[in-house]
């Protein structure tokens, strides 16, 4: 199976979310709503997004299934929610809604901050329920993936095979709370308890200026069998300086995970050529450019079928569409 182990949802409804006001009215959201066509931010939206998200899936004929990313909340130090830090919250729930409703597309990602005082209750629960990984933000979502609090839930994946997807580097689409929890050095608590880590966008810059987390990343990658990063978001300007590195040593190139980041936009390198760049930016549809960038790059196959092996899923049998063992026929959510 070939699997986009990196998609975004939003939930505009308290029962599955929250977007803050601050987080609408900033540049970015504010493109992506109106390259998707959203209006508003109500029950409506979020079955505009659905279909668009659907849709997407369906006319990107390289991918099988996405995996579909709950984002939990922020949690103080003492436990307590911090509805005012904030600003994108999707529950798991709406996460497996969605997955329910469309199991040949989309796989569930679950999200549990550690330092909510039902965590390690909140992510077996949402492993019974099918994740087939954990995904976190500590900048974002204001913890340290090395504090001990996380010891119980690494233990918890380790003991159910299921992967950990933490960001690691810079962040600019959402607020930050905390920069000095992007290096992916802090994930090492983790990967010494034999959990299965993807370091997201592998440590890189979102910015000119930020500390640069891809040597941090590349050497837990050469130290631990089974630390991985994936290539979300790296077909942006700011990130795709690590491309020269990842795709020219054999290794770092054996770590690596498929992940668009969707709906970020990617634009294509200028590595690629004048013309390999126009014929990209000609494609609408973010998700499957997001696949021409990386097949022009030359990713192999080994890559684009890594994600499907790390994440424990079965070869579909249906054959003839996608990469080569087609889309998912999966009713892990039914």
């Amino acid at each position: 199976m070939v699997i986009d182990c990196h998609v975004h949802v939003c939930a505009f409804t308290p029962e599955h979310g929250k977007m803050s006001q601050h987080l609408l009215s900033t540049l970015p959201f504010r493109f992506m709503r109106w390259r998707l066509g959203m209006r508003g931010s109500d029950a409506q939206t979020e079955r505009d997004l659905e279909a668009t998200m659907v849709q997407t899936i369906r006319d990107t004929p390289q991918i099988d299934a996405v995996v579909v990313l709950a984002f939990d909340a922020v949690y103080r130090d003492d436990g307590r929610f911090d509805d005012a830090n904030t600003h994108l919250y999707v529950t798991n729930d709406y996460a497996i809604e969605l997955c329910r409703r469309h199991p040949a597309s989309m796989l569930f990602g679950a999200s549990v901050h550690p330092y909510r005082p039902d965590a390690l209750r909140e992510l077996e629960r949402s492993i019974a329920a099918g994740a087939v990984l954990l995904k976190w933000l500590p900048i974002v979502q204001g913890f340290n993936p090395a504090d001990e609090r996380c010891f119980p839930l690494y233990e918890a994946l380790a003991h159910h095979n299921v992967p950990l997807l933490s960001h690691t580097g810079g962040e600019k689409s959402l607020p930050n709370l905390d920069t000095s929890v992007a290096d992916p050095m802090l994930l090492e608590p983790a990967l010494k308890r034999g959990v299965t880590v993807i370091g997201a966008h592998c440590g890189t810059k979102s910015a000119l200026g930020e500390t640069d987390f891809l040597p941090q990343w590349e050497q837990l990658a050469r130290e631990y069998e089974h630390f991985y990063g994936d290539t979300a978001a790296l077909n942006l300007p700011t990130r795709c300086y690590a491309y020269t590195r990842l795709l020219e040593d054999d290794l770092l190139r054996s770590k690596l995970i498929h992940g668009s980041d969707w709906p970020i936009l990617p634009l294509p390198p200028l590595r690629l050529g004048v013309g390999r760049c126009v014929a990209a930016l000609a494609e609408d549809n973010w998700l499957k450019r997001d696949v021409q960038i990386k097949e022009c790059l030359g990713f192999d196959q080994d890559y684009w079928l890594r994600a499907g092996k790390i994440l424990a899923l079965s070869p579909s049998p249906l054959q003839g569409e996608g990469r080569g063992e087609g889309r998912s026929s999966r009713s892990r959510y039914a």
